[in-house]
């Protein structure tokens, strides 16, 4: 590979441009990936994995690592005033939605190393103590001055240039785009110890106290624990330097006996979120779009997804498969969803963190024991999923959204499904999806000209055997798919009671799409 002239330049080797560079790489395209630090992370404030990252980290072949190394999150227990008052059951709440119906927890800085193994294995290594200083774009491409920790220079040309490198973002910063928003004034911390206690049991514990809130997630080593708290209202940033400055109150009621720390950070909560994600051949990913509240353990699931949007369509265009409009959407798709989800986690945060008498009477009374109880009713746990887990985001206004068939529209992910694999060959219709190109899938029986038609336009035509299950996914029997890499759908078409012998109709929001991404110039064949 010409180290000076890739594809596509990531600046930032977090988690979200790990994601981005190795599925660029799968994909053929030639990727440079730098990184300031001089070394991976050893600690890290992200735990959780959600669904759909799982999902994805699947369709790039690191899934199982993941789960391996990861801790399934089973329940949340909720503490008050030193006694549990409940205890939410949260195993496979997603069961029947996903392949992976729960949350998992795998440190970030672990997540990163496994990333870097099967980069490596891809032929790129991240080049440390290397960032972009500054970069000019044109019609042609981008040229970067890349800087070494020791004050060296050297000059990068790239079609593309994705900035991943966080919330300081170099690259927002010379784009000139906006970060809206604001801080909040509490500072909270986050350690990891090696504990002892009724909490130390494989689930997640939450103080909803009037002292401090205080989380206590597990970790896979037995008596070891992350802790997540808020410190004293108004507390600067400099004067929590140690674990020894916090107020171990919570900790006490909770009945923990700390051993040993071995690492403590403070820090303080924004919401903001980029008021642009790309201008001309530059983009921006992660934190250096949006960053908001830890709430729900979304942040590095939503770096995750930008990754994944971008990168398939980054490699369709530049190996002449797609149309470089495709690009346009990458924006509209990913900021709808990081704005509503920064609204969202900013009014649940503000609750969690609140020291009203209104909050407090929520937090302490309410929650215990409303959760509970709404959790047993099927469709507000599946709801909780969904919205946990970011499986129910979905596209439906893009331009690359076209047509509906059952409950399923363009722009809905593919709803899961899974399969005898005796009768199909697959355990799940997610298993095709491992391919990260563009396919069709029938649920049912195939209309005679599908064949021909996925043929002609090299499309891989996935056909499944009817099953009930099918409909309770909100699949209609024989509806057709155009199903993008990453397993979003891009057109859908209902051919029930059709003469599907001889009306083409069926295949229309199909073809309205392959005419709308297909090449047409020279020039979009970057």
């Amino acid at each position: 590979m010409e180290r000076t002239s890739p594809d596509v330049l990531v600046a930032g080797a977090g988690p979200t441009g790990l994601v981005l560079a190795l599925w660029l790489a799968r994909a053929g395209v030639k990727v440079r990936i730098v990184d300031p630090a001089l070394a991976p992370g050893a600690t890290s404030r992200a735990l959780i994995l959600h669904a759909r990252t799982l999902e994805f980290y699947r369709q790039l072949g690191v899934a199982g690592e993941a789960v391996e190394r990861g801790v399934e999150f089973t329940a949340v227990n909720m503490w008050v005033h030193g006694k549990r008052r409940a205890r939410v059951p949260f195993g496979e709440i997603g069961k029947g939605v996903s392949r992976f119906p729960y949350m998992l927890v795998l440190p970030q800085d672990e997540q990163e190393r496994l990333l870097i193994q099967h980069l490596a294995a891809q032929g790129v290594e991240v080049e440390r103590g290397t960032s972009v200083a500054s970069f000019e774009q044109s019609d042609a491409g981008v040229t970067a001055r890349l800087r070494v920790h020791n004050g060296t220079e050297s000059e990068c040309r790239a079609a593309y240039l994705a900035g991943c490198d966080g919330a300081h973002s170099t690259v927002r910063e010379q784009l000139g785009i906006g970060f809206p928003g604001g801080t909040y004034d509490d500072v909270y911390y986050v350690a990891d110890a090696r504990v002892e206690g009724p909490v130390v049991d494989g689930e997640l514990h939450m103080a909803l106290d009037d002292a401090d809130f205080l989380a206590v997630f597990p970790l896979r080593e037995q008596g070891r624990v992350r802790f997540v708290g808020q410190l004293h209202r108004g507390a600067a940033h400099g004067e929590v330097t140690s674990w020894n400055d916090i107020d171990d109150t919570v900790i006490q009621r909770m009945h923990l006996t700390v051993r040993s720390v071995d690492w403590f950070s403070s820090y303080h909560v924004h919401h903001r979120v980029a008021e642009s994600f790309r201008r001309g051949r530059v983009f921006l990913l992660g934190d250096a779009a949006h960053i908001h509240s830890p709430v729900g353990g979304q942040g590095m699931n939503t770096g995750i997804g930008d990754a994944v949007n971008l990168a398939w369509k980054l490699a369709d265009v530049i190996r002449g498969r797609t149309n470089a409009r495709v690009l346009d959407s990458y924006e509209p798709e990913r900021i709808a969803f990081a704005r509503k989800l920064v609204a969202t986690t900013d009014r649940i945060f503000q609750l969690v963190s609140s020291r009203t008498d209104f909050a407090d009477v929520v937090r302490l009374y309410v929650v215990p024991v409303v959760m509970p109880l709404l959790v047993r009713l099927g469709a507000v746990k599946r709801f909780m999923f969904r919205t946990l887990s970011q499986t129910a985001i979905r596209y439906r206004a893009s331009p690359l959204s076209r047509g509906r068939a059952g409950d399923v529209h363009g722009g809905d992910r593919l709803p899961w499904v899974a399969l005898d694999p005796t009768e199909h060959g697959f355990a799940d219709n997610y298993a095709p999806l491992d391919d990260r190109d563009w396919q069709v899938h029938c649920y049912g029986t195939a209309p005679a000209e599908l064949g021909a038609l996925c043929k002609e336009r090299g499309l891989t035509l996935h056909e499944f055997a009817w099953q009930p299950r099918m409909k309770a996914a909100g699949l209609a029997r024989d509806s057709v798919f155009l199903v993008r890499p990453d397993g979003y759908v891009a057109a859908a078409s209902n051919g029930q009671g059709q003469n599907r012998t001889a009306d083409t109709r069926i295949f229309s929001p199909l073809l309205y799409q392959l005419s709308y991404l297909a090449p047409t110039r020279a020039s979009d064949r970057i």
